[in-house]
């Protein structure tokens, strides 16, 4: 029987391109702070997000992930840098260090389940093209839609890799249907629902995903702190999942993370229904911490959570019993969370 040459293997689970940004999170405000006035948090972390956010969700899962970002020559390029290749194990060898090119800073303040974020950056001195020329072997890759069309995506398109694809806010609020012929050739669409219904202009999310269903083979609209709504247009599917009731802390990097477990599903071939509760596990698991990227679940986070409420006959746990099967035997160790400060991570 003939083989395939090692040029043929993927290098990769999942391919991504983006921005990297140093997270400066506030967490515990008692309400935004007014015009000429202080206010203090009762917590702080620091953290690589923007695409980081995507990146280790993906590689906590154990899914061999490649990035491919340019970095700032300062303290917060290396800080962002050392995070992600040697704690998260995210490949970085499509990625560039780039003297001069200070790294972009977000600072988020979570505020009653949600956050209001100030960014500061300037545009990267070199596009995912030239990052990724040519890309390497990857089973899957995660594109946001929104930015300019890639070269690169259609290549792994073309060596078969399935293509993911999310969409930002729209900062001119004008919400063109255009945008969504960007879609064509992708397998998965994971918009929230603002993002749905107004490109659609449905009213509602589960009749926006079936609109979208009709571009995309596969679609999930996410809901926040409600659940996702996903469509299958190839088989006909669709499935409804509600929210976990879990406190929430800091929701910053949450559609990231349910994209993370969606992906995982999808690569390892589960049912629709098992791919969304996963996904919504991950995204419920990871708003219980602050901090985008750092806050995602690892294994032993999932399955912690498992074995102490899977036991409960409760509705709303059952959907998440194919758990037993698909654990492993070895969930890894605890994942760490963000830092209060970059600077002291040599005594941590």
């Amino acid at each position: 029987m003939a083989t395939a040459s090692n040029e043929q293997v993927p290098a990769f689970d999942v391919l991504l391109s983006g921005t990297v940004f140093l997270d400066i999170i506030f967490t515990g405000l008692a309400h935004q702070p007014a015009a000429g006035t202080e206010v203090w948090s009762t917590g702080l972390g620091s953290s690589p997000g923007g695409i980081a956010n995507l990146a280790v969700a993906l590689s906590r899962l154990q899914l061999r992930t490649a990035l491919a970002a340019a970095f700032g020559e300062d303290l917060y390029g290396d800080f962002c840098w050392e995070v992600l290749a040697n704690q998260e194990n995210v490949d970085l060898s499509c990625s560039r260090r780039f003297y001069g090119w200070h790294s972009p800073l977000t600072v988020s303040m979570a505020v009653d389940r949600d956050r209001s974020m100030v960014t500061h950056g300037h545009p990267s001195p070199v596009g995912p093209d030239e990052l990724l020329s040519p890309p390497p072997r990857t089973r899957a890759a995660y594109v946001h839609v929104d930015l300019q069309e890639e070269q690169w995506v259609g290549a792994v398109k073309e060596q078969g890799a399935l293509l993911f694809a999310d969409v930002g806010w729209d900062p001119t609020e004008q919400w063109a249907p255009s945008m969504l012929r960007k879609l064509d050739g992708y397998d998965v669409f994971l918009p929230n629902s603002v993002e749905a219904m107004r490109y659609t202009r449905e009213d509602t999310p589960e009749r926006a995903a079936h609109k979208l269903a009709e571009v995309v083979p596969v679609v999930v609209v996410t809901r926040g702190g409600n659940g996702a709504y996903a469509v299958d247009s190839a088989h006909g599917v669709t499935c409804d999942v509600g929210g976990l009731n879990m406190a929430a802390l800091d929701p910053t990097g949450a559609g990231d993370v349910f994209g993370a477990g969606f992906v995982f599903g999808t690569l390892a071939d589960w049912p629709l229904a098992d791919r969304v509760n996963f996904a919504n596990l991950c995204a419920a698991l990871s708003v219980q911490h602050f901090g985008g990227s750092l806050s995602a679940p690892g294994w032993h986070d999932i399955a912690s959570w498992w074995r102490h409420l899977g036991r409960r006959d409760a509705d709303e746990l059952h959907p998440y019993e194919f758990l037993n099967n698909v654990l492993p035997t070895d969930p890894a160790a605890m994942v760490r969370r963000a830092s209060p400060t970059i600077g002291l991570r040599g005594l941590n």
